[in-house]
């Protein structure tokens, strides 16, 4: 680990950030500090606590204390009304992460912003991650990364493991030949893809919150797709996100089998039905405020079983006495899609629940 005097060109504060020690001097909970969200004596918080733990279980335990993230900046692109930061940081001991990170011009330690994470689509897409929502590639309906820096966020867009640059490094293994490997490699480990995916969006919120430019009291996160299946996943485990919408993926175990869907290896964890089904984990991210859209006639999330688990998800949030915090649009006649009118309705809750 480097220290102080290795880094002069660092802001201290912004140094000590990025370190274990430093984060915690500085009142900055890195990912393992922040695992537990605060129990209360309601018997809601008590049954969801619970609930988390058996969760945690499930996905292949608890995750392992937080190694230093090890910001290595690449390059800089200056765009119009913002610049992208190319960087790699360390989720693990020896794993990089490469991102994305887009600052609207303006923002500084000065005058800091709310942040928000992107997590990208699959689409079986393994060529695509960070740059599709960061806008440098892909379909455009998705650069969503930049839409939101032009709204004056910090944004940080980073690969998921088996896309972009985190496909197979020895190229013996192509597309999603090589997420079924990592897929059933995490499984002999007795863990879940799943858990590996929160692990890493855990370190990106570690690293959004340790920036200058961030206020890390507002912090949010976005997802279409897999990136909605990521954005339910990750809330549950991650207190620090005051906001998390998902866009178009609400696949229930029900409908899966119902349906005979093949769906994302992420949506898959061991066990848990035991204890409830994908809408379940969704509550567990109350009291906190969570938004999802859903299109009528999106396959991937068959809507009568996505129907019942908004209302679950919506009872769960009354249980907790914060009604007003989860709130759901579902388009007619729309499919897996980001549509204005869903954008619309993003664009809403973060002005509100991040300003």
């Amino acid at each position: 680990m480097a220290d102080a005097d290795s880094a002069p060109d660092l802001p201290r504060r912004a140094f000590l950030r990025h370190t274990t020690a430093g984060a915690a001097a500085l009142g900055v909970g890195t990912a393992s500090e922040v695992s537990a969200v605060p129990a209360t004596d309601t018997p809601f918080m008590k049954q969801s606590a619970e609930l988390r733990r058996e969760l945690v279980a499930c996905l292949g335990g608890e995750w392992p204390a937080s190694c230093p993230l090890d910001p290595q900046p690449r390059e800089t692109m200056q765009k119009e009304g913002y610049r992208i930061e190319s960087l790699t940081y360390q989720v693990e001991t020896g794993d990089r992460v490469p991102a994305l990170l887009l600052v609207p011009d303006g923002v500084d330690e000065a005058t800091p912003a709310a942040a928000i994470a992107v997590w990208h689509q699959h689409n079986g897409e393994y060529h695509l991650g960070k740059s599709e929502p960061a806008g440098l590639a892909g379909s455009p309906m998705h650069h969503t990364g930049v839409a939101l820096a032009r709204e004056g966020y910090v944004v940080l867009c980073p690969d998921a493991l088996c896309f972009e640059e985190r496909q197979d490094p020895t190229k013996r293994l192509r597309g999603g030949h090589y997420e079924r490997f990592e897929f059933l490699r995490y499984v002999v480990e007795g863990r879940c893809m799943a858990w590996k995916n929160i692990l890493d969006m855990r370190r990106a919120i570690d690293y959004l919150a340790s920036l200058p430019e961030v206020d890390e009291g507002r912090l949010g996160c976005y997802g279409h797709s897999m990136g909605s299946t990521h954005t339910w996943l990750l809330g549950p485990h991650e207190p620090r996100l005051k906001a998390l919408v998902g866009n178009c993926c609400l696949p229930t175990y029900a409908a899966i089998h119902d349906k005979k869907l093949l769906h994302c290896f992420p949506n898959f964890v061991p066990g848990w039905q035991r204890f409830g089904d994908t809408p379940e984990m969704a509550a567990l991210i109350a009291p906190r405020a969570l938004h999802l859209n859903l299109g009528e006639d999106d396959a991937g999330s068959p809507i009568d079983h996505a129907r019942e688990g908004v209302r679950r998800i919506a009872a769960a949030y009354r249980d907790a006495g914060v009604p007003d915090q989860f709130t759901h649009y579902i388009q007619d006649r729309t499919g897996h899609v980001l549509s204005p009118e869903m954008w619309a309705k993003t664009r809403a809750f973060f002005a509100k629940h991040l300003a």
